[in-house]
């Protein structure tokens, strides 16, 4: 079979390309070919991060890869019969792990095989959804779909260290269902907070920043604020909700002060008032691409990570969208072609 070729320069003309071919190859069968990788990025070409989400996964489907080295910009990846497998990984460097796990979840889970995975790197580091993210809002919609996964973080790592460790296992997927996430109703939210070699009470001032600016707009907080030790100084923190009819996060890291993480994070939580927030918008279509009925779900604005991602999955799947302008955001529509 001749591989699909992807453009790595359209949209943001990142790593979120290289994602989300590799992964929708993987479960579908169809081999790809990436050219222009991160054309748009100071650095061109690969970076560890993104090879080691690819060499995983290509063990676990037992790929041929042509081009997988540092700073290539062209890869084409032939993926065969996927198999159930129990790794330990290091990225070498803070790379992000919840960006390696973008590519993981989906792909084996809907491969219907099980991973269990022990892998060393970045846990919260720039440019990446946090993993507090990862577990408690991707993991959140990802189980609606029918993706389950659970992710453990023995250790946290920050930039540019890294040295952070995360057990994850991965379970095969046994039906996918579509989504329908119009609007949030609930007034109910839960703060996650992590620091290491922050004096405490810098990290609370901002944990109590965030409360009051929750409790002013209405909303019930319960917190939770742990000192876990890293290499590096650093600090994690996030604000999310879920209901019947949304599922959103706001999260942000230590990068050189705390002073306004809290207000930061809680004011853009308190604009994300639709279904989903900008982040879990790209990270929805790659299951969403694969689902042969209708998903739904409203978004504030339109991201160029939420163009690539149904560029790259229209071409793959030959799945349809559309998106229509509200009043008050956008409402995105995905109809998947099966790949069962």
């Amino acid at each position: 079979m001749e591989p699909i070729r992807i453009d790595g320069a359209f949209g943001e003309g990142g790593g979120q390309i290289i994602r989300s071919a590799i992964t929708l190859s993987a479960i579908t069968g169809k081999p790809v070919e990436i050219e222009n990788i991160r054309k748009n990025r100071k650095v061109l070409g690969l970076r560890p991060q993104h090879m080691l989400g690819v060499k995983i996964l290509s063990k676990i489907c037992q790929a041929k890869v042509e081009g997988l080295h540092v700073n290539s910009t062209f890869l084409r990846f032939f993926p065969s019969e996927g198999v159930d497998m129990n790794l330990k990984e290091d990225v070498g460097t803070a790379g992000s792990i919840p960006l390696i796990l973008q590519v993981l979840v989906p792909a084996v889970s809907l491969m219907k095989k099980s991973l269990r995975l022990s892998i060393i790197g970045g846990t919260d580091v720039p440019w990446s959804p946090t993993s507090d993210y990862t577990r408690f809002v991707l993991g959140e919609v990802f189980s609606r779909i029918g993706i389950n996964f659970e992710t453990e973080i023995k250790k946290r790592g920050y930039y540019p260290r890294g040295g952070g460790l995360i057990e994850i296992g991965i379970i095969p997927c046994k039906k996918l269902s579509p989504v329908s996430l119009l609007e949030r109703t609930t007034k109910s939210t839960r703060l996650v907070c992590s620091y290491s070699k922050i004096p405490k009470e810098v990290v609370e001032k901002e944990v109590d920043s965030a409360k009051t600016i929750l409790e002013a707009n209405g909303f019930s907080c319960d917190y939770v604020v742990k000192e876990e030790i890293a290499l590096d100084k650093g600090c994690s923190m996030l604000v999310f909700s879920h209901d019947r009819s949304s599922v959103i996060g706001s999260d942000s890291i230590y990068q050189g002060k705390m002073e306004g993480i809290g207000e930061f994070i809680t004011r853009k939580f308190v604009q994300s008032d639709l279904g989903v927030d900008l982040c879990l918008s790209d990270m929805l279509v790659v299951p969403l691409s694969l689902i042969n009925e209708t998903s739904t779900y409203r978004i504030k604005q339109i991201t160029k990570h939420l163009e690539t991602n149904l560029f790259v999955a229209s071409k793959i799947t030959n799945c349809k969208y559309g998106i229509e302008r509200l009043d008050d955001g956008f409402e995105v529509r995905i109809v998947g072609s099966s790949y069962s």
